[in-house]
Order: structure tokens, then C-alpha cells, then sequence
């Protein structure tokens, strides 16, 4: 069985800050990539707001630029997932898909959470074409242009309004005839006139050429269907974290989140440590990924040092 100081679950922004500032601290940080190396950044065409990049950089560029950091400090990176995990004592018991044993003194987990798609096939097509799941990150393109909103929540609310700021129309495609959203964000929605919310629609297809999307069919509770014309085709129907390999032995919250200790990325299990996307429901920015991945190494530093 192999002896890890420092295994680190995950890459993406908070995985691969999480390994730049453990090797520097001599932890010899050991990462597993995951079923996506780099996370969900390597499906986004262009990143604009990660600060260091005036002129913007592509998601797979960035998650390569912080991967190489990591391993200018010998960062041990690999492929590879962790399929078993065992936190009842320390050193922790891990197991990865290709059956390697490992032992970790310390463990920050990175694991990111997927967003939630509704399973079309035109969908994965135009991803990063037109189809995205975060409009903070990608409505900048879509200024003073058309766009749609799938979702009935406060996330959805909130993202509507937000592309209602700087794109011509919003369509909100809700599929029950009202929303789940609280009541102030209903109002705010109500109350934005470039907001159009079309109660009773599911999105049968997602239309488009070459250059992206053109448009989406919908299909009405009746049955009947239209079409409406955007470019922006946006998801706001949750997010799921990548966190069943712990459940039962971290605590969760309702959604599946990891629970910190205020800004902490200490977890409730002493040694491990949470960075990420996986512990953080409500920002879901690269940024914000890599500065808690900073705050869970540093974290595990201190634990280290003190054991």
C-alpha cells in the first residue's frame, strides 16, 4: 500500500491551487485528476473574469497554465479516480479505479459538482456553442442579444435577471405554471420588463448550426409547440457535488454539499479538507474555487505541522 502525505481528490481551479501551495509547504502533494482533469472549466470556450488574463483565456488553457504550476513545484499529478474511501481513522484508506491501494496523513478533497442538464442530445452539441450552465461566467457573450433561461427556482430567478441586465430578452422556460423561486425573486422577475417567463414548456430541442444556437423548440403541457430565437441557451436547474464516495462518512448538507467550519476548509472529519466546488452551493466561480483551494492547503499545513 502506497503512503501519500498529502493526497489531494479532484483537479480543477481548487484542485490544482490546493497542490501549487502544498508543494511549496513540502507536503509532496499527490493528485488524482478525475473522470474530468481540470474540471468544468475544460468545457467553456472563453474565461474573461479570472483575474491575471486582460485579453481572456479559454477554460482548457487556464486549467493547463494552473496544472503546470502545480507541477513546477513536483506536484505529483496523475490519472485517475478514487472510487473507495475510508475515513474512519488515520492514516485514511483510499482506493482508485484501477485498484491501487493508498494510505493519506492528510486529505483535501476537490471533487467539483456537475451541473444539471436535461439529458437532449442537441444539449451536448452546443455546449459551449451557445449551451452553458453558468451565466455569470458566459452572459457577457450574449449582450444586447436574445436569450433563454431554463428553471423555476431562486438560481434561475436570479440568473434571468442577471442576462436581463445586459442581454435584450430573457426567456424564462418553465415547465410547471408558476415558480418555485422565493417571493422576492419572483417579483423581481415580474417586475424586469425584458423578462418573459413562459409558463407550462419543456425544451423538446435545442436548434443551431455551425456557429451555435439559433433557437429552441419547445413543447407545451398541451402539446402544442413553438419556437423562439436566441443564441444564449442557459441552465438553471441545479448542480449535483461529486460527493457519494464520502457519504455517510463527512457531513453533508440537504443538497450534498460538504460542510466547512465557517471559511475554514477543515471538514468534520480531522485531516480532511474540502476546497471547491464540492463545498460551496452558492458562488460556483473559478476564482472563488481557487482561493478556498489556497485556504484547505493551508489548512492542512497547519494540521500536519501539529501532527
Amino acid at each position: 500500500m502506497e503512503h501519500i502525505k498529502c493526497l489531494i481528490i479532484g483537479s480543477g481551479p481548487a484542485g490544482y491551487t490546493a497542490a501549487i501551495y502544498a508543494a511549496r509547504a513540502n507536503l509532496s502533494p499527490v493528485v488524482y485528476e478525475g473522470i474530468t482533469p481540470g474540471g468544468q472549466l475544460t468545457t467553456t470556450t472563453e474565461v474573461e473574469n479570472f483575474p491575471g488574463y486582460p485579453e481572456g483565456v479559454s477554460g482548457p488553457q487556464l486549467m493547463e497554465d494552473l496544472r503546470k504550476q502545480a507541477l513546477r513545484f513536483n506536484t505529483d499529478i496523475r490519472r485517475g479516480v478514487i472510487v473507495k474511501a475510508d475515513l474512519s481513522s488515520r492514516p485514511f484508506h483510499l482506493t482508485t479505479d484501477s485498484g491501487d491501494e493508498l494510505e493519506a496523513e492528510a486529505l483535501i478533497i476537490s471533487t467539483g459538482a456537475t451541473a444539471k442538464y436535461l439529458g437532449l442530445e442537441s444539449e451536448q452539441k452546443f455546449r459551449g456553442m451557445g449551451v452553458s450552465a453558468c451565466a455569470t461566467c458566459d452572459g457577457f457573450f450574449y449582450r444586447r442579444k436574445d436569450v433563454a433561461v431554463v428553471g423555476g427556482g431562486d438560481t434561475a430567478c436570479e440568473e434571468a435577471t442577471y442576462l436581463a441586465s445586459i442581454c435584450r430578452k430573457v426567456y424564462m422556460i418553465v415547465r410547471k405554471d408558476y415558480l418555485r423561486a422565493s417571493k422576492a425573486m419572483q417579483e423581481k422577475v415580474f417586475n424586469t420588463p425584458n423578462i418573459e417567463v413562459l409558463f407550462g414548456y419543456n425544451t423538446k430541442e435545442i436548434l443551431g448550426d455551425e456557429e451555435g444556437v439559433t433557437g429552441a423548440l419547445l413543447q407545451s403541457v398541451d402539446g402544442s409547440e413553438r419556437t423562439i430565437d436566441i443564441m444564449g441557451f442557459f441552465l438553471a436547474i441545479g448542480h449535483h457535488p461529486n460527493t457519494e464516495v464520502f457519504a455517510g462518512q463527512l457531513e453533508l448538507n440537504p443538497e450534498g454539499y460538504i460542510v466547512t467550519e465557517g471559511a475554514s476548509g477543515r471538514t468534520s472529519v480531522e485531516g480532511v479538507f474540502a476546497a471547491g466546488d464540492v463545498r460551496d452551493p452558492h458562488y460556483r466561480q473559478a476564482i472563488v474555487a481557487a482561493g478556498s483551494g489556497c485556504v484547505a492547503a493551508l489548512d492542512c499545513e497547519r494540521f500536519l505541522l501539529s501532527h
